[in-house]
């Protein structure tokens, strides 16, 4: 390929941005358009000269007839398969499964799976989601096997549902502090007793604060 002017090498660059990020090639208008040219044959113009200097293969008859040769074929594929990854995460949700004594709860071997969750549906927004294990929270329809959508903060206020971590165990109640120092990790459920902590004598943190149910797929 022969060397690029700066204006044929950013046309270069945008098209394969664009290829990257919406999977097909601009339009001459699409060109137009990001460079500020007042007709389309400007566009057509500087893509000829791309075209005769090997960087671009163009295909008469098409909008978007606009191809690059293979080597860049696959550099665009490697763009385009870590856009769609980051827009899949940025859309979906990591599921925690057990968490082992003493790691981060977001540890990646602690994470099973993504899911299509939009995380702005809740508030505050969700950064993963907890399979919630047991029966102590069925009062406020948090039940066994439930995906809880959390929040990933280390505060929250006195009444408040919270991922907590007592010593090395995590654990769904709700939060309530004592005059005394004491913090209560409330259940709901008659037969649970509260979980006392003095926070002098025994590990506590707050993992994430409760801001919503995933139940079969669906967002409550």
């Amino acid at each position: 390929m022969q060397s690029l002017t700066a204006r044929q090498q950013a046309i270069l660059d945008f098209i394969r941005r664009y290829m990257a990020e919406q999977g097909m090639p601009p339009t001459r208008a699409d060109i137009g358009a990001a460079f500020g040219f007042a007709s389309p044959n400007a566009a057509e113009s500087h893509l000829r000269a791309l075209a005769q200097k090997g960087a671009i293969r163009l295909e008469p008859g098409s909008a978007r007839g606009i191809r690059l040769p293979e080597g860049m074929l696959e550099q665009v594929s490697e763009r385009l398969d870590a856009h769609l990854r980051t827009v899949t995460e940025r859309l979906s949700l990591p599921l925690v499964g057990r968490v082992a004594a003493g790691s981060p709860i977001l540890a990646q071997e602690h994470i099973e799976s993504r899911h299509a969750i939009d995380p702005a549906m809740f508030m505050p927004r969700a950064d993963y989601l907890l399979r919630v294990r047991g029966n102590s929270m069925t009062g406020v329809g948090i039940l066994d096997g439930d995906l809880l959508a959390v929040h990933n903060t280390a505060e929250a206020r006195d009444g408040q549902i919270v991922v907590a971590r007592v010593e090395d165990d995590v654990t769904v109640k709700r939060l309530r502090r004592r005059s005394d120092g004491i913090v209560e990790l409330i259940a709901e459920n008659p037969d649970y007793a509260p979980i006392l902590v003095d926070p002098s004598h025994t590990p506590l943190a707050i993992e994430g604060l409760a801001v919503g149910l995933v139940r079969d797929g669906f967002a409550r």
